[in-house]
């Protein structure tokens, strides 16, 4: 029998090891997982792998990769050893994002409405006025309870000393927790035995609690407002999500072309004839809304959308202008954010962060594009960035002249010594891959924070990169009582 643990290195003094602490011995929370796995043999991993697969693939668990040659659909990538989260470090998370959310929701509210915090030069107006997210036609527009942000996904990682910090915020379209919510099934059939030793919180009822935020921001009192999700289709990367999510709460999985507008009010066509629709959950983008509105050659909007929503008929989660809020640029300014609206310091600290956009930023950034991690300011999944250190001279000229071209749309922040969390590689070996943690807020009368998130791993050895697109995988996730 193998004792996988004995072999691991958990190389301590360069990066953080969720697991194993400087001193080399097991953190307390994982003491039970580690005497677990301790007893597995190899054929018991492959065995409990092959429970995982089958689950997956009986579910359809998949994401799609553009680009391929053999194909776009595979099975997601999922590592077998969840990740432990103590309850006490979970409430310093919870409550740096509540304070988050908060704050943005606060921001996005004043930059539609007075601006305040561009008059009186909190943020330079010129970053705002630019972004690619900031929608003129809604100045003005006010959603239901005043909020914008419904469905958060903000990425937190922990920096070589473990504090946690806030890499990013996605708060427009945030895929992933429909792999959270079957990578908890999966493992409880996996590991049946090792869920008894833990009290890890629940996490099964996010459905509900997305349908109930949904609900309650329903333009019109009805006892069931009619809520409904609409997809990109079949051909998205985050289809399954979208299915899944819909079949879960029990609501009408829509495209564009199965809503139409009438007297400003938008319908889902039925079986049954038309029905109205108070709340669209919707994972297209703003430009792919209305074609009157935005892209005339969008085939996934509904024409006169835009008119309902801004009528006040129909609601939309997330709402439309929101992405300027989790632009990479105007994600420096969170900090100030917080401070203007809350009159409080951040609970998460962000990431030390350059912009090209500064004359003195950008000279820093050009002399050293070797040791930063370089983003484009609205890319994501992983497109867009340079990593320095892994890259060619070649690669950093190349990314010197864009940015040069367009100084708005880069930041570059230090190469982060991300947390290492052990992952099996072939069932046989244990690697140190880094990870990080997406928690899902969703917002309605009340903020709701379900215990864990998707925990993303580099299943690359030595890669930074977590996103699936690029090689990456996930864990479960467990918030556990102490």
């Amino acid at each position: 029998m193998i004792r996988f643990f004995e072999r691991y290195e958990a190389e301590t003094s360069q990066f953080f090891d969720e697991v194993i602490s400087k001193e080399g011995s097991p953190r307390p929370h994982y003491d039970k997982m580690l005497h677990r796995f301790s007893q597995f043999s190899v054929d018991d991993i492959k065995a409990r792998r092959e429970i995982v697969n089958i689950f997956f693939r009986n579910q359809g668990i998949t994401f799609t990769v553009y680009g391929e040659n053999e194909g776009v659909e595979r099975l997601f990538p999922f590592d077998l050893i969840p990740r432990v989260v103590p309850a006490h470090e979970w409430q310093t998370i919870e409550k740096g994002l509540m304070q988050r959310i908060t704050a943005l929701n606060a921001f996005l509210h004043d930059i539609y409405h007075g601006q305040k915090i561009l008059k009186e030069r909190i943020i330079p107006a010129e970053l705002i006025l630019g972004s690619q997210h900031f929608r003129r036609e809604f100045i003005g527009v006010n959603p239901p309870l005043g909020i914008y942000i419904h469905v958060t996904g903000s990425d937190i990682i922990r920096d070589g000393k473990g504090n946690y910090m806030v890499l990013e915020d996605n708060l427009r379209t945030p895929s992933g927790v429909s792999y959270m919510l079957q990578n908890r099934q999966a493992m409880k059939r996996a590991f049946p035995v090792l869920f008894d030793k833990y009290k890890i919180r629940p996490i099964e009822n996010y459905p509900q609690e997305l349908l109930r935020t949904l609900q309650e921001i329903s333009p019109v009192s009805r006892r069931e407002p009619n809520v409904v999700l609409l997809t990109p289709g079949i051909y998205n990367s985050a289809y399954f999500e979208h299915s899944f999510l819909a079949r879960q709460m029990g609501i009408e999985l829509t495209e564009g072309k199965d809503l139409v507008v009438n007297n400003n009010k938008v319908y889902t066509r039925t079986t049954r004839g038309l029905e109205q629709v108070d709340v669209i959950y919707r994972r297209v983008d703003d430009a792919y809304l209305d074609p009157l509105v935005f892209r005339p050659d969008s085939k996934l909007g509904v024409a006169g959308l835009v008119n309902a929503y801004r009528k006040g008929n129909v609601t939309l989660a997330n709402a439309i202008g929101c992405g300027v809020a989790d632009d990479k640029v105007i994600y420096s300014f969170v900090p100030k954010i917080i401070k203007y609206y809350l009159g409080e310091d951040p609970i998460l600290e962000n990431v030390p962060t350059w912009l090209a956009s500064n004359p003195s930023d950008l000279k820093y950034i050009l002399a050293n594009l070797g040791s930063l991690v370089v983003k484009a300011a609205n890319e994501s999944g992983g497109y867009g960035m340079l990593i320095g250190p892994e890259s060619t001279i070649e690669q950093q000229e190349n990314f010197a002249e864009m940015i040069v071209a367009n100084p708005r749309n880069y930041i570059a922040q230090p190469t982060i010594s991300l947390s290492r969390h052990p992952s099996f590689f072939n069932d046989t070996e244990l690697w140190g891959c880094h990870i990080d943690l997406r928690p899902y807020v969703l917002y309605g009368k009340t903020v709701t924070i379900v215990p864990g998130g998707l925990t993303r791993v580099a299943l690359k050895r030595g890669s930074l990169v977590v996103n699936s697109s690029q090689g990456g995988g996930s864990k479960d996730t467990w918030v556990v009582d102490e």
